[in-house]
Parts: C-alpha cells; sequence; structure tokens
C-alpha cells in the first residue's frame, strides 16, 4: 500500500475509533459546558471536533475536561435510590 493510502487509513481509523468512543458519553467542557456528545466530526482545519446535546456549535475533541458514560434510565433509579449525603 503507497504510504499516503496507509496514512489515510491509519486517520480513519483513528477517527472511527475516537467517535465510538465519544458518542454517547456525558461530557464536561473546559467553559463549563455539559451534556451528552451527539456528533464527532474530521475538521481539516481544527482536527476532530463533537457536538454536545442542547449546546449550539461544534468544539474541538481537546475541550473535554470529563467524559463518562451517559446515565441511563436504571443507573437513575439506581443513584435516586442512594442519594449523596450533602455536606454544609
Amino acid at each position: 500500500m503507497p504510504a499516503v493510502k496507509l496514512r489515510a487509513s491509519t486517520i480513519l481509523g483513528a477517527f472511527e475509533e475516537a467517535q465510538s468512543e465519544l458518542v454517547g458519553k456525558a461530557v464536561v467542557l473546559t467553559d463549563g459546558k455539559a451534556g451528552t456528545v451527539e456528533n464527532v466530526w474530521l475538521d481539516e482545519l481544527h482536527g476532530v471536533r463533537i457536538s454536545v446535546a442542547g449546546h449550539d456549535g461544534k468544539w474541538p475533541v481537546s475541550t473535554i475536561k470529563f467524559a463518562r458514560s451517559a446515565v441511563t434510565d436504571s443507573s437513575k433509579a439506581i443513584l435516586s435510590s442512594h442519594p449523596v449525603p450533602r455536606t454544609t
């Protein structure tokens, strides 16, 4: 395989991996926006960018401060039955 095709294939493989890891994850961005990742784009000027549910726009993947699996209905039930004590 020519070097250019190999490099393109490597980039697309890494993009698909990032897409499968991020879509559906709950994230908090460095500017405080939070939500679930809806989509991932490969932007030739900015690199990998994400969209977050409930917020207009796309952000660089580097602005993700925190990510975890999205909360499901069953995990909401578990969390609500085991409340976290508040500290004053």
